[in-house]
């Protein structure tokens, strides 16, 4: 109550000496009556224009924080390109796929209307499955050529750092440590991210290829093969769809630390608070380097 009670003090002191000034100032004894009515007014005015003041101050205070916050190159343009277009690829895939999976639904149906019929539905599927393609010969050429590429190509690779940050993190979940692991440039669950990714886009390339071009396979292989691939090639879409919504979409977007949204993968860059929370170990080593060529330069 003591809490409450201050600010109305505060208010109500304001509003008696604005009072005050006017009856001095105009010479005038104003309605007992009337002048309650006016001070209770003025109070409820004086406390809008408080708060008003007080949320625009807090605004200020956000906007010189992020304007004065450290930040860090975390993906380069080719990487993020790469990101865009397998997005894209992806999601061109899952709308016009699963109407395809689930054909006899309703919603399906009414997908195939609006879009032209099930032979058109292949057609924007094929673009995205060319799409999809293009983007995994691209990163092949980007983790071999290039310099970026093959470095992060090899933090991509599993250790045995990641099963004991898996260790540590089910413990701190759990309450029995207070200490989450530290993360170099990829954590265990980007790495996932990664490698489901990749096996996903070779089951989903090859099996799609055998169906797409079945006229030409079916002198090939036998037509057991196209069963399994027809097969493979399904759940595997179910499988990606559900990993891409539930799992990629919580932990890159979703995740109470960076909700609504996470624009690294947009801009590039990452923030220092954040670096230094969530790759600790890549922070030490990028203002080690920074130390180091400074050094050189002297």
């Amino acid at each position: 109550m003591q809490n409450t009670s201050k600010p109305d003090k505060r208010f109500e002191g304001i509003a008696e000496a604005m009072l005050s000034d006017v009856e001095k100032e105009e010479n005038i004894g104003l309605d007992e009556e009337f002048r309650s009515h006016l001070k209770e007014e003025l109070i409820e005015k004086v406390k809008q224009h408080a708060e008003i003041k007080r949320r625009q101050a807090q605004e200020r205070k956000k906007k010189e924080a992020k304007a004065g916050e450290v930040s860090f190159l975390r993906f380069g343009l080719n990487f993020r390109m790469q990101h865009l277009a397998l997005a894209a690829g992806v999601i061109i895939l899952i709308i016009s796929g699963l109407p395809i999976k689930f054909h006899d639904t309703i919603v399906a149906k009414i997908f195939f209307e609006l879009t032209g019929g099930i032979t058109v539905s292949r057609i924007i599927h094929r673009i995205g499955a060319t799409l999809l393609i293009i983007v995994s010969i691209w990163h092949l050429t980007y983790i071999t050529l290039t310099k970026n590429g093959r470095s992060d190509f090899k933090q991509l690779l599993p250790t045995m750092k990641d099963f004991k940050d898996f260790l540590q993190n089910i413990r701190y979940f759990m309450g029995v440590t207070k200490e989450k692991p530290k993360f170099g440039r990829f954590s265990y669950v980007e790495k996932f991210d990664y490698w489901a990714v990749y096996w996903g886009m070779v089951i989903m390339i090859l099996s799609g290829l055998l169906l797409w071009f079945n006229n030409f396979f079916l002198g090939v292989v036998p037509k057991f093969v196209f069963d399994i691939a027809t097969e493979v090639h399904s759940d595997e879409a179910m499988l990606a769809t559900l990993a891409i919504v539930i799992w990629h979409w919580y932990n890159v977007h979703f995740n109470p630390e960076v909700f609504p949204f996470n624009p690294t993968i947009f801009t590039g860059k990452i923030s220092k608070t954040r670096m230094l929370r969530d790759h600790p170990l890549e922070y030490e080593q990028v203002t080690s380097n920074a130390r180091e060529r400074q050094t050189d330069k002297k």
